[in-house]
């Protein structure tokens, strides 16, 4: 088993569930606390590409910051260098848990969605 780096909130019931079924699996996890230690802007854009998915994937669209700041209207104006600047100076905008293992890139927990990528990695 690889060992999986995890961007997680302790506190947050996706992020437990997420940890709770790679352990499940057998998987060492690298628990990093999101809001403490976010990804920086390099760690992120790399997380992005190796993800395939689009920036806008990576915001926590029901999270209190996001609202607040009213990203909903703002980000489709805003470049992908931008947003991505955006993400990395507060970890409480990034969706949880990122988990990677350097090549491979999940975000938020669907179980079919571990079960395809993290069964057996």
């Amino acid at each position: 088993m690889t060992k999986l780096k995890v961007y997680q909130y302790a506190k947050c019931g996706t992020c437990r569930k997420a940890v709770k079924w790679l352990e499940a699996k057998g998987h060492e996890l690298e628990l990093i606390p999101i809001f403490d230690t976010p990804p920086s802007k390099d760690e992120l854009t790399e997380l992005i590409q190796k993800s395939g998915l689009e920036v806008k994937k990576f915001f926590n669209t029901s999270g209190e910051v996001y609202k607040e700041q009213q990203l909903k209207n703002k980000l489709p104006g805003m470049s992908e260098e931008e947003q991505i600047a955006l993400l990395a100076s507060n970890g409480r905008l990034i969706k949880r848990p990122i988990v990677t293992d350097g090549e491979t890139v999940t975000v938020g927990f669907k179980e079919d969605t571990y079960e395809q990528e993290w069964n057996n990695a």
